[in-house]
């Protein structure tokens, strides 16, 4: 199988070519301001190889922050609708009430509570009061407003109120985009709601985002199906993605975490992808990303649904050294590096010029950094290793050494010794590990629901049939489906053997 992963990062765009297990061709270039320019640099070097074998190319599989970045940047979102199904509880705290201020005036939400929703064992919590659901769309129609979040209390349990709300503003807006919190987040109405909230305010941007992709690769010539990276590691169709942007957060460093168990052959250990501005430290368990199972902070906003557990520091290529105290970052350079860096000509000092001092790489001209004190080189370099030491054993869940997989455009900078870790592996195009985790990627489904009123066994089939059903609508080959994880977990406060079960199963890209 012939594919092209490309992986579009804050200060690089790395592209890969392969060919079975066969690396063909690979680039790093720096991410430009506008994106589009540098991926289609990237994609071009790599296309021009697709000739090298007879076999035609299957798949682009792309990488992008470009929905992160819009959260954190406060700009490119769309104006959301939210109608929250709680009343009469739930008034209190209504939706966004958590949310920074500078995201929720970018936002600019029209906000409706109605009466409707479920206790947590599933009974109703009082009617849904369908005329008031009908009132709000109506009022979200004449606004101009298209993208609504629709969420209900413990909608997990049942997806009733959720669905006919979402029938009844189809009714009135047709054009609606509509998310349901159920189809995204987990039990807590709030955080839940925040994941429903985000990914309509990003919908209008993943649809042109994929068409930008689609035009990108019209332009280089390539005609293959296109999907985008999901932050577990594997990939969606693009549209399909589009549709659910949230679940693109965090997918350049699960790109990488993939990446490097192919590389090593390893499917557990820890990882830690060195970019030019963070550094970000994951475990992989079975050869996936081990997943968070807590809140997870995205701009600011609470949230709790599947996403992988990283731990970014503030260790990158680019970031800045303190010249005077030798203090390390927050504040990189970024993509600006080739412009910034003293060994580029540049008058910002940074981990790179460090390690360029130090003798760790060649990079630039070693000339420009000969200035610098031998014992301030390595004063900084001690305080790289105890960041790295230090967040390493935060992630680490077993007191035994691990080996650890240094990956990423920045990987010199973790030196070879770590606490805790039985070795440090460095492996030939480290650098692209993240495209090359987006190019082998498979397809996944996932089911994280509460079932009741059936047997253990009939609530694990009914996850199975839906988590295989969502794989498909991703994309994936029915015939290679497999069952990755199965957590079954009773609730014994609730009533009708209620059980939360999750279900995800994975398989190959379906080119029929």
């Amino acid at each position: 199988m012939k594919r092209i992963g490309i992986d579009v990062g804050g200060t690089n765009t790395d592209a890969v070519l392969i060919d079975g297990d066969k690396i063909t061709a690979s680039i790093k270039v720096p991410t430009t301001q506008d994106v589009m320019s540098g991926v289609k640099s990237a994609l071009a070097h790599v296309a021009a190889h697709i000739g090298d074998t007879p076999r035609p190319l299957d798949a682009v599989m792309i990488g992008t922050t470009h929905f992160t970045n819009a959260v954190v940047e406060r700009a490119r979102l769309e104006r959301v609708a939210a109608i929250r199904i709680a009343l009469p509880t739930g008034a209190s705290l209504p939706p966004m009430c958590d949310w920074p201020e500078d995201l929720y005036r970018a936002v600019d939400p029209m906000i409706f509570m109605v009466h409707g929703g479920h206790e947590y064992d599933g009974s109703p919590l009082v009617p849904l009061r369908e005329d008031e659901i009908r009132e709000a769309a109506m009022k979200i129609r004449d606004a101009g407003v298209t993208s609504v979040a629709i969420s209900a209390t413990f909608s997990p349990l049942t997806t009733e109120c959720e669905d006919r709300a979402a029938e009844i503003v189809r009714s009135i807006i047709p054009e609606a985009r509509i998310t349901l919190s159920n189809s995204l987040g987990r039990i807590g109405l709030l955080e839940r709601e925040n994941v429903a909230l985000l990914n309509a305010s990003l919908q209008s941007l993943g649809k042109t985002t994929v068409q930008a992709f689609k035009t990108a690769l019209a332009e280089i010539g390539l005609d293959a199906p296109f999907f985008l990276t999901q932050n577990d590691g594997t990939v969606a169709l693009a549209d399909v993605a589009a549709a659910n942007p949230v679940f693109s957060f965090a997918s350049g460093p699960t790109n990488s975490m993939r990446g490097a168990a192919f590389l090593t052959g390893l499917n557990d250990a820890m990882v830690v992808d060195v970019g030019g501005t963070t550094s970000d430290i994951g475990c992989l368990i079975g050869g996936f990303p081990r997943e968070a199972n807590n809140i997870v902070h995205i701009g600011g906003v609470r949230t709790l649904f599947r996403m992988p557990d990283l731990l970014p520091i503030a260790l990158g290529g680019g970031t800045v050294v303190d010249p005077e105290t030798g203090a390390i970052g927050p504040r990189s350079v970024g993509y600006r590096i080739l412009q910034e860096a003293r060994v580029f000509g540049g008058q910002t000092l940074t981990t790179s010029d460090i390690a360029v001092a130090a003798g760790m790489i060649e990079m630039g001209d070693p000339s420009l950094v000969r200035d610098l004190d031998p014992t301030f080189v390595q004063d900084t370099l001690a305080r790289m290793r105890a960041m790295v030491a230090e967040n390493f054993d935060q992630m680490k869940t077993s007191a035994e050494d691990v080996p650890l997989i240094a990956v990423g455009g920045g990987a010199f900078l973790i030196p070879d010794e770590v606490p805790g870790a039985s070795e440090v592996l460095r492996v030939e195009n480290a650098g692209v590990a993240n495209a090359l985790g987006a190019a082998m990627a498979q397809v996944s489904g996932e089911v994280d629901q509460v079932f009741s009123d059936m047997s253990r066994e009939q609530a694990l089939a009914a996850a199975e049939t839906e988590a295989r059903a969502a794989a498909v609508a991703a994309g994936a080959d029915a015939e290679s489906l497999q069952v990755l994880e199965i957590e079954d977990i009773p609730i014994a406060y609730l009533p009708g053997g209620a059980r939360r079960v999750r279900v995800r199963v994975i398989g190959d890209i379906s080119f029929g």
